[in-house]
């Protein structure tokens, strides 16, 4: 007889960063981060994760009380594989937006879950077949200091990263242009400098901040989410004007709004993020189109399992945060790729002295 899902648990970590991250409209220095963790009647396990950025998380018993009611009695007795290919028809009162991000956690156990299931690797499971994923680096360093920001792009040119990505949006364009300076005396001319300003401009002010980087010497090779998310229009605008710098777009769009940017050729390259599901579907779209993806952030670099199965994918963002203080076994890089476990599932696993330590509350389903 099949295993099904049986029970849950849920855990709520608090614990200071290592550094201060933020953009131009928000800024963060503690990791409020939460993990699910589903069981099937067979004891196998499958792990997701939750975060905030603005606020704590609370208890995790009322994370608990939440993910009963609204999803884990549609899980349960049920099969994870089942689960993660069920097509819904969300309409009228049962679209909720569940908050923090639980249904990226719950959409990561399932094929976590799943995976192990099926003694594969997710990657492979997914359907990709290399396991070492080009990626990034990104210091998420609007505020800090210019030492700091110094310091941490010099210490991250250990891992030979062949781009890294400066957060810019500051009123002052001297300041944004003396940022892109401080990061290319850090890691060199060679590799190539990608922006993000975090939705801070109007179309017209994308455009003119572009051309100022270049006059200063810097050549940009993406810049990510210039403007208001829905613009498509001023997207087009800004990808019309700038023949030499790609859009990047689609972060904080869902799945409808990624496929209003495909279907209008608003993006040359479409930001996808921890939704394993919804990034197959994207997927699809953009390879009909030829058109590129990044995966932003992942809590602990997971995503880089669905970026292996996406030939589109160019690009992994890598921000050597802290947050992976909370699993026993963080992906290792290697001259600029993250590296890939060959172990069932996602291979990532919570620390047990972490939850010990950095996790005031842990709450059981059942």
């Amino acid at each position: 007889m099949t295993s099904t899902i049986q029970r849950a648990r849920i855990h709520c970590f608090d614990f200071p960063r290592d550094r201060v991250i933020g953009d131009s409209q928000i800024s963060s220095s503690e990791v409020w981060i939460g993990a699910l963790e589903l069981f099937d009647s067979e004891g196998s396990s499958g792990l997701g994760f939750f975060q905030s950025l603005s606020m704590p998380l609370p208890d995790a018993s009322f994370v608990s009380n939440l993910f009963e009611q609204l999803c884990f009695k549609h899980m349960k007795n049920r099969t994870p594989e089942s689960l993660i290919h069920q097509l819904t028809r969300p309409r009228g009162g049962n679209i909720q937006a569940l908050p923090y991000h639980l249904d990226q956690a719950i959409d990561q156990a399932l094929w976590d879950l799943a995976a192990k299931r099926a003694q594969q690797p997710l990657y492979q499971y997914f359907g990709g077949t290399v396991n070492k994923l080009k990626a990034y680096g990104s210091g998420v360093c609007f505020h800090m200091t210019d030492k700091e920001v110094f310091d941490f792009y010099s210490a991250a040119t250990k891992h030979n990263f062949s781009g890294y990505k400066v957060k810019v949006g500051h009123p002052d364009i001297a300041r944004d242009i003396a940022r892109l300076q401080l990061v290319t005396d850090a890691v060199g001319k060679s590799p190539l400098l990608m922006i993000d300003a975090n939705e801070a401009w109007s179309p017209k002010e994308a455009i003119r901040r572009i051309r100022a980087f270049e006059a200063a010497g810097f050549p940009i090779y993406w810049i990510e989410d210039p403007i208001l998310r829905h613009d498509t229009k001023g997207l087009i605008e800004i990808k019309t004007a700038l023949k030499d710098t790609y859009i990047n777009a689609g972060e904080y769009l869902n799945l409808s709004g990624k496929k209003t940017l495909v279907e209008n050729d608003a993006a040359d390259i479409i930001n996808i993020h921890g939704d394993f599901s919804g990034a197959q579907k994207i997927a699809w779209l953009c390879a009909e189109k030829g058109i590129s993806i990044s995966l932003g952030n992942t809590p602990m670099e997971l995503g880089a399992h669905i970026a292996s199965a996406i030939p589109e994918t160019i690009y992994t963002e890598h921000s050597m945060l802290n947050w992976d203080d909370i699993v026993a076994k963080p992906f290792e890089i290697e001259d600029g790729h993250i590296v890939l476990p060959d172990t069932p599932g996602h291979g990532l696993m919570l620390c047990e002295s972490a939850i010990q330590d950095l996790a005031p509350s842990i709450s059981e389903s059942r």
